[in-house]
């Protein structure tokens, strides 16, 4: 280019060319910067949103009602008498066996007593003989006084006859109730039942030796009385006192699921067992129709009426650290509050809490590691619905 004006006007152009590159290189640097930035708030602000921890809650729901106690128990017949024998002997027959029904007075079996037979002989015998003597002393007391008017006899001799007369009749009383004594016995021989009932063991048979007394071995017989059946529980020493005589429960035997038996609460110990902390109460269960067997495991609803509710919650939304028991509950902002609790019944997976909770608390169902009050928490939209539900008043240990 050897013109002047040629080659200025390249130039310019050329000059132009660069500008332009040039503003468009800062226009893009411009750009990546600001979207960097724009990119790095936005990271922020979900860094910061992922910071707060999502939690389910346990939504309480406040209607009052009865709380009821679920409690195993145990059948056992309202009379149960084991038989023993009151004679040495062997069993010569016996009458009934088990599950025969049986009426008072009855008769389960007879015993031969061949011993006892000799000693009765013998008895009556003495008791012949002691009333010979006493009636031989008698006759020589009256001649002694028929002689003691013509002096024959001093009036010591006549009293010494008195009293060998009384010395004989002392022996015939003694006689007669040793007599006595062994015809009781051996009425013995014939072992009846005490009470109307059924036959629920039979422990021996024909032949077999028999000993007198409890402490020998096992029962002839055990007669139990069906009517009414007892139910045994152990009522928790927090319940214990909103359980009264005369309440009414429910009995369930694994035998008849579909069937309720009513039963009333009869009696109470009125202490607590110190290895259990429960007390034993005893409830009576109309057994007329022999449905239900004693011995037989039973279950046994107790209820209780209360006025307001207590809410049950997981085990997991407890709280245990140096303030005590809590639990966390969100509040309208959001943010957490720790409040103390205590617990009414503990049920395995669940905890009745007796008080320190309203019906509109959000508890959370499972608290983070090392939260606080006044932390922003997110609510889980899975946990909206009501999960633990209400019983009835039962109080506050």
């Amino acid at each position: 280019m050897s013109d002047p004006a040629a080659r200025s006007g390249f130039q310019r152009r050329l000059a132009l060319v660069g500008v332009i590159v040039g503003a468009g290189a800062v226009v893009l640097v411009v750009t990546g910067i600001v979207e960097r930035d724009r990119s790095s708030a936005k990271l922020q602000d979900w860094t910061e949103a992922q910071a707060i921890p999502t939690v389910a809650i346990v939504a309480l729901n406040a209607k009052p009602g009865v709380a009821s106690l679920d409690l195993p128990g145990r059948l056992e017949a309202n009379l149960r008498a084991p038989i023993y024998a009151r004679v040495s002997g062997y069993v010569k027959d016996w009458k009934v066996d088990i599950g025969d029904a049986v009426k008072a007075g009855q008769t389960l079996a007879e015993i031969e007593a061949p011993d006892l037979d000799q000693q009765l002989l013998q008895a009556r015998a003495d008791l012949t003989s002691a009333e010979a003597s006493a009636k031989l002393s008698e006759v020589t007391l009256s001649r002694g006084r028929t002689l003691l008017t013509s002096a024959a006899v001093s009036q010591q001799e006549v009293d010494q006859r008195a009293a060998d007369l009384a010395n004989k009749q002392a022996a015939v009383h003694s006689s007669q109730a040793n007599v006595e004594r062994l015809e009781v016995l051996a009425g013995y021989k014939m072992v009846a039942a005490p009470f109307d009932g059924v036959v629920t063991e039979r422990n021996t048979d024909v032949g077999a030796l028999i000993s007198a007394g409890s402490s020998a071995g096992l029962a002839m017989f055990v007669i139990s009385d069906v009517h009414k059946l007892r139910v045994s529980i152990a009522v928790p020493e927090n319940y214990a006192a909103e359980i009264r005589i005369g309440d009414k429960a429910t009995v369930t035997s694994p035998a008849y699921p579909r069937r309720d038996f009513p039963a009333v609460v009869e009696a109470a110990s009125r202490s607590v067992d110190v290895a259990t902390g429960t007390t034993h109460m005893q409830l009576m269960v109309d057994n007329a129709d022999g449905a239900l067997m004693p011995g037989g495991y039973a279950n046994v609803r107790v209820d209780l009426a209360g006025g307001a509710g207590s809410f049950r919650i997981p085990v997991s939304a407890l709280i245990f650290d140096q303030a005590g028991l809590r639990v966390a509950i969100v509040g309208a902002d959001g943010r957490v509050a720790l409040k103390t609790v205590t617990i009414a019944r503990d049920l395995g997976s669940e905890i009745e809490i007796g008080s320190g909770l309203q019906a509109d608390d959000r508890v959370i169902a499972t608290p983070p590691d090392g939260i606080a009050e006044g932390d922003q928490v997110r609510i889980s939209d899975a946990s909206q619905k009501p999960v633990a539900t209400v019983v009835g008043a039962a109080k506050a240990p």
